[in-house]
């Protein structure tokens, strides 16, 4: 298949009536697991151009990453991805030199890729090779300070070095994530060219990997069938043999379905149709505040959002309650009100320290010079509107008591980055994720810089002293009282509006057991099983 085809063959998907389920009759109900979701996967790789969340899904459960983070129960029975607890997966073991500059990792004796090729460390060398050349990948890779193929070292067919210019936290995370998937190098070199000397676009729209599925069957757009690889080495053998994922857009279908108990799992499910789920006995809802969160971005760059005063009597007029409950049904985490200024904790995202107080609202406009309001617009992407449409009516109507005029403007679906990269949008709702948990990860993606990361457009001298500061700093008093002084910052200064974690809510039946929920939002097969 071309990577033209993959990409463009889609197949629209019709009503339940039409979905196909002879597949499951002719196999053994325990062994077999239908998935229903919204999207379907773009790319069977995890850094092509335009590669689309759904893709992460087909990749994360095709291939194998060195390590991986493990799962922990935190008393509710589903598995929660640790992020300060990183296992070996293809590797055997890992361990980190004395000074750590170098990681060192073992590879399983037994692994082989899906068609019965040995994994080698050249094939992870490759593989890592393979991330640094591509653009999007190197972006990542750069947050661990790896960035040259020359930092990847083959010791011998089983042993795989990982040399760091100096000590990086970030190293052995970046490792864990969706981009370092280990790829069967002599079967993708078949395909490469001069010009893709990496196989990028023969591994758009094919498998070469070793992971605990493989893929069986694909109609692009509609479904895949992904069979079990009974010789995965990697950890436990996953509880199904056969996992049928299919395409269906609307919700209320995937919802039927389900209830019908035609599928077993429905993902993509939005606030509103959770309610349908909850009282069903039959079927139950797995709710995850999620590490992506939802915000209002002000344009710190454009007045008048360039006046902190602004921006904090913004945020004292906002009817929060009212926005969490009317747009996610109160199905997530809150993220405003709590103590302001000084932080009890290191953890961010954190509860803002700002809530409803209009009164407050009013004098800190007159404080800014601007007793009497003024207009501004504020824009959505319309792939967004089933959150972002309550959520811009309600400011509409609470910035209008305390004299500020909102026009809201509906931006057409894809358009929208496109405008926060130029930096021109005064005032919006977004959303956004950070793949590592380090607080000051998350202030460096988001906080400072010119990419369209920075959604406040902020810029203060002190705050981006700190972040540079604390990218290596290696005693965790020092790093604590770092990460505390950023925090105190942005609460005072309000460079964006962060309202809450918003839930990833499956739906599935009462006898599926094993839902893991990990950074990337997207179905972790290998822990799935039937009770």
């Amino acid at each position: 298949m071309k990577r033209r085809d993959f990409l463009t063959s889609t197949v629209a998907f019709g009503a339940a009536a039409t979905l196909p389920i002879s597949w499951a009759h002719a196999q053994s109900r325990a062994e077999s697991l239908r998935v229903l979701s919204e999207g379907a996967a773009n790319s069977l790789d995890t850094f092509s151009v335009g590669v689309n969340r759904n893709s992460i899904q087909v990749s994360w459960n095709i291939y194998d990453r060195l390590v991986s983070f493990a799962y922990k129960d935190m008393g509710d029975g589903v598995g929660y991805y640790d992020y300060f607890n990183i296992q070996p997966q293809l590797a055997e073991s890992f361990e980190m030199a004395a000074d750590k500059k170098s990681i060192t990792f073992k590879l399983r004796p037994d692994a082989t890729f899906h068609d019965g090729t040995p994994v080698t460390a050249a094939d992870v060398k490759w593989s890592m090779d393979r991330v640094v050349a591509s653009p999007i990948g190197a972006s990542q890779f750069k947050t661990g300070s790896m960035t040259s193929p020359d930092q990847f070292v083959v010791v011998d067919d089983l042993t795989f070095r990982v040399d760091l210019p100096q000590p990086d936290r970030f190293a052995l995370p970046n490792l864990a994530l969706t981009y370092p998937i280990i790829v069967n190098s002599k079967l993708a070199l078949q395909h490469a060219t001069t010009d893709d000397p990496f196989a990028m676009e023969w591994l758009q729209a094919n498998a070469a990997g070793g992971g605990a599925f493989k893929v069986a069957q694909m109609d692009v757009g509609e479904k895949i069938l992904f069979e079990r690889f009974d010789d995965w080495k990697s950890g436990h053998l996953p509880g199904f043999k056969r996992v049928l994922w299919q395409t269906v857009a609307t919700a209320e279908t995937r919802v039927a379905s389900l209830i019908r108990g035609d599928a077993d799992i429905a993902q993509d499910l939005p606030p509103k149709d959770v309610q349908s789920l909850l009282d069903n006995p039959d079927v139950k809802v797995i709710g995850v505040p999620t590490s992506s969160f939802q915000f209002l971005g002000m344009n710190g760059a454009l007045p008048p959002f360039d006046n902190k005063l602004v921006r904090q009597a913004i945020a004292y007029a906002l009817p929060y309650d009212d926005m969490f409950q009317t747009a996610l049904f109160g199905r997530g985490r809150a993220l405003h009100g709590g103590k302001p200024g000084a932080p009890d904790s290191i953890a961010y995202p954190q509860e803002s320290g700002y809530s409803t107080d209009l009164d407050k609202a009013r004098a800190l406009l007159a404080e800014a010079g601007m007793a009497d309001g003024f207009k501004t617009t504020f824009s959505y992407e319309l792939s967004q509107a089933t959150i972002a449409e309550p959520v811009a009516l309600l400011l509409q109507e609470a910035l209008g008591k305390i004299g500020i005029e909102v026009e809201i403007e509906k931006v057409p679906a894809g358009q929208l980055g496109t405008m926060l990269q130029d930096k021109k949008v005064p005032f919006y709702f977004e959303g956004s994720t950070a793949y590592l948990a380090d607080p000051d990860y998350f202030f460096r993606v988001f906080y400072t810089g010119d990419s369209r990361w920075n959604f406040g457009a902020y810029q203060n001298p002190e705050f981006g002293e700190l972040v540079a500061a604390a990218r290596y700093e290696a005693d965790e008093a020092v790093y604590e009282a770092q990460v505390k002084r950023m925090i105190e910052l942005v609460k005072d200064e309000i460079p964006i509006i962060i309202l809450w974690h918003p839930a990833l809510d499956t739906g599935m039946q009462n006898d599926i057991e094993g839902y893991s929920f990990t950074f990337h939002r997207q179905l972790e097969l290998k822990t799935l099983k039937r009770s």
